[in-house]
């Protein structure tokens, strides 16, 4: 008892650990039991409504729709081909965007030439956009990694001033004196202290490079869940199959998420 008041944060120290592990427990519990819960209203929605499976299908008839897609391969190529576009967009639009936004960043008189441009290409609908990429670059890989890096663009831009700004001057003047070179500011100061905003542009990026590459594929493709979602809409409308490429394309947008909050903990640890 003297111990713990002469030291009073000790007992806090103690309960931290087990406070945060409870904490992981009940975050890992909720996902399952929220879709348990969502699936059991789902399936007395359709019981109690009596709906048509071409309205709204049951949940144990896209279950099904799924087992046979998964069964005979079908659904991996469309799976891959989404993945592929979605990363490569991603990649090509995060490295113009940190470079561009870096440079914008450290010329404030840059980037008010250029900021009104900036929001009318972002004010233009990528569904209107997408077409015109399309006929120019073709219905290949290409028109929808294009679609999908634009739309990642703005937000890792925006983030990118926002973060690279945010250093306090006094840490520039500090290095100043030390007399660091540029690499050694970026390295030490600006990359730090930037990560933390900037990710926050990544996980926003991360699923609407998902978007993108979905709305490139709406336009035309052969593969891709875009194009097995205008398969499931098309003919004799199987909505069971259309809810498996929208689940699918969720739990993709889902692990792209949480593989970029992982890699967060990892670069950002300092800050926790």
């Amino acid at each position: 008892m003297f111990q713990e008041q002469l030291h009073p944060r000790s007992h806090v120290r103690a309960t931290a650990p087990t406070q945060r592990k409870r904490r992981v427990r009940t975050d890992w519990l909720t996902l399952p039991i929220g879709a348990l819960a969502l699936l059991m209203l789902w399936q007395l929605v359709v019981m109690v409504g009596d709906i048509p499976a071409f309205i709204l299908p049951a949940p144990r008839k896209v279950a099904q729709s799924f087992a046979e897609m998964i069964s005979t391969g079908r659904l991996w190529p469309h799976v891959g081909v989404t993945l592929f576009e979605t990363l490569a967009g991603f990649a090509i639009g995060f490295a113009v965007a940190t470079v561009v936004g870096y440079a914008l960043a450290k010329r404030p008189h840059a980037e008010r030439a250029v900021a009104p441009w900036l929001v009318a290409m972002q004010a233009v609908p990528i569904v209107a956009l997408a077409p015109l990429l399309v006929s120019w670059l073709g219905v290949g890989l290409a028109s929808k990694i294009a679609v999908s890096a634009l739309i990642v663009f703005f937000p890792i831009l925006i983030n990118t001033i926002i973060g690279v700004r945010s250093v306090d001057q006094e840490w520039h003047e500090l290095l100043s004196v030390l007399h660091a070179t540029r690499w050694q500011r970026f390295r030490h100061l600006e990359l730090p202290a930037a990560l933390p905003v900037l990710f926050g542009g990544i996980k926003l990026g991360i699923t609407l490079a998902v978007v993108g590459a979905v709305v490139g594929e709406f336009i035309g493709a052969r593969t891709g869940l875009g194009a097995l979602i205008n398969i499931a809409r098309g003919g004799f409308y199987d909505t069971a199959l259309l809810f498996v490429a929208l689940i699918t394309l969720a739990l993709m947008a889902l692990a792209l998420y949480s593989a970029v909050v992982l890699l967060e903990r990892l670069l950002v640890r300092w800050r926790r």
